[in-house]
């Protein structure tokens, strides 16, 4: 792939965890879906029989938590709410349809995308614990029918909660053009950085240009020490 005039949006290690994630993630959720709807057993056919799809499906979880975690540590500081993403709520409206205004700079991330990060971040959460508290084999003997049953509630509600968002940022991801291609080969245009992320742009602009200008001073100076 030609990188001229292209940004490095997403780093491979990111990008990577990202795609484990999804596959992960449809794996778990389809598996869980098949537990909690007896009429839908068939999703559970992606993980074999019921009584594997019950064996791996909090391993799974497990699984998609740590690197969800890992997600977090890498992305934290890009999703750091601003008083930016106040006007760019405002306006949500106009971003709906398509007509973004162009003088809110926008970091890394948008509110919109940030709002999505923390409430997956949240949602996942509340899955790994209330699945310690339902997890038979391990750990449910531990609590009181009563308190499995709240766990249950409570897991079901955050399962179909974050099913709702993934399948929401995937629209999203398609909706903007250039957003999938940006996340499968790590790169954006400088056009796209421009027109969506305008304040991560100019930052990321500002710092090719300072290695720019730090390069031919360090070869002056190697010249230099070499004359010497």
């Amino acid at each position: 792939m030609n990188k001229n005039g292209m940004i490095l949006r997403t780093p491979l290690i990111v990008r990577f965890c990202h795609i484990c994630i999804v596959i992960l993630f449809l794996l778990t959720a389809l598996s869980g879906l098949s537990l909690f709807f007896p009429s839908i057993k068939a999703f559970g056919l992606v993980l074999g029989t019921p009584q594997l799809v019950r064996e791996l499906h909090p391993f799974l979880g497990c699984i998609i938590f740590i690197l969800l975690m890992f997600m977090l540590i890498k992305l934290a500081h890009h999703n750091i709410p601003n008083k930016d993403d106040v006007r760019w709520m405002k306006h949500i409206d106009k971003v709906i349809a398509g007509k973004e205004p162009e003088d809110i700079p926008i970091g890394k991330y948008n509110a919109g995308q940030k709002f999505l990060f923390w409430c997956i971040m949240s949602l996942i959460s509340v899955l790994l614990v209330t699945g310690f508290v339902m997890w038979r084999r391990y750990f449910s003997d531990y609590f009181s029918i009563e308190i499995i049953r709240i766990a249950i509630f409570f897991h079901s509600v955050a399962a179909i909660g974050l099913i709702l968002l993934i399948i929401g940022h995937a629209y999203m991801a398609i909706w903007v053009k250039g957003s999938i291609k940006g996340m499968i080969t790590g790169y954006v245009s400088r056009a796209w950085a421009r027109k969506n992320h305008s304040k991560w742009y100019h930052d990321e602009m500002k710092a090719v240009y300072e290695a720019e200008q730090k390069a031919p001073a360090d070869d002056n100076q190697n010249a230099e020490q070499k004359t010497v």
